[in-house]
């Protein structure tokens, strides 16, 4: 753990963005390079949450660090948006300061923005009330004037995110198309906030009204096809649950990231003695002959990719019960 003592009568704040600043300055960290998390420098520091994200915020106000979404706080500079994992950017990018300042006055819709922006670059576990007052530079209980606490914020917030992405007026023709639209536009949120698949189970669905629009849009487009209502759920559970579960890694990747330090294919890289192993036990000749078969580049794990073949597989599925009803009463597809 770094030692405090020195300089005692300035903040810890000043001095742990101090030391960031001076790594900076001497080259330790380059720009684009990801520097200690929320997380990290209260554990190396033997801070609080709110301290370290003070001493972050201070560092992003001087212009010397910025957060990028899913690869935390970078050094600001050429390359800087080069992080990991890199997803679709949001309509208000977590590394925009938030340049009103403390003397403006203080919303919900601003509380809101500033927690967003640090679930985006840190995850939902570097998220406290604090961490955001620091963030928007305001007193530590200022944010529950408008919020009573952080589970409270975290709905908000995953309205917010929830409400980013509208239907067009007119849907595309045919249930299937309707489908895939919103699939794939829930898909789109998910990989702008991957900490919204980590907030509620299939058997404990979050009751928001900006959710509640993706879920009328895929019930619309499967009602009117002779289904009875349960089964009209359960499709649309169905589909909600592929795009939820896939999304699900898209947070444990960036969390791992952070934990470890190494990408995807530096953690397989140290994990091929392990993989050796296996292929030369004998007991699993298929994996064995599948991984054989791959070469040396091997098997590229693309989420994305995946996303849109269990969405094709789930929706030849869903075809006969839906068209088969249309056949029998005479209605088009």
């Amino acid at each position: 753990m770094t030692n405090l003592t020195a300089a005692a009568g300035e903040p810890p704040y000043l001095r742990i963005a101090a030391e960031i600043r001076r790594r900076i300055a001497d080259g330790e960290l380059a720009p684009g390079e990801r520097v200690p998390s929320t997380r990290r420098i209260a554990e190396q520091w033997g801070v609080a949450l709110a301290t370290a994200a003070k001493a972050l915020t201070t560092l992003r106000l001087e212009g010397l660090v910025e957060a990028r979404p899913r690869a935390g706080t970078v050094v600001a500079g050429a390359g800087a948006g080069a992080g990991v994992g890199a997803a679709a950017p949001s309509r208000r990018p977590a590394s925009a300061p938030d340049t009103a300042g403390p003397d403006r006055e203080l919303t919900l819709d601003r509380i809101v923005r500033a927690a967003v922006d640090i679930a985006d670059a840190e995850g939902l576990a570097a998220l406290s009330m604090r961490g955001v007052a620091a963030r928007l530079g305001v007193a530590a209980m200022s944010p529950y004037r408008h919020v009573p606490g952080k589970d409270e914020l975290v709905l908000l917030m995953a309205d917010a995110a929830f409400g980013e992405e509208t239907y067009p007026a007119e849907p595309p023709e045919g249930w299937r198309a309707r489908l895939e639209l919103g699939a794939r536009t829930l898909w789109t949120l998910y990989r702008r906030h991957p900490w919204l698949a980590q907030l509620g189970a299939l058997t404990r669905p979050l009751l928001l009204p900006n959710l509640m629009v993706h879920g009328e849009w895929a019930l619309a487009a499967l009602d009117g096809h002779g289904l009875d209502p349960g089964t009209l759920f359960d499709l649309h559970v169905l589909v909600y649950g592929h795009v939820q579960g896939l999304a699900v890694h898209l947070e444990w990747e960036a969390h791992a990231q952070a934990a470890t330090g190494q990408t995807e294919d530096q953690w397989m890289d140290s994990r091929a003695p392990a993989l050796r192993d296996l292929t030369a036990s004998g007991r699993f000749p298929v994996f064995t002959g599948a991984v054989a078969a791959l070469g040396e580049h091997g098997y590229d794990l693309d989420l994305d990719k995946i996303f849109e073949l269990g969405l094709r597989a789930l929706l030849d599925g869903v075809a006969p019960m839906v068209e088969v009803v249309d056949v029998v009463e005479g209605r088009g597809r």
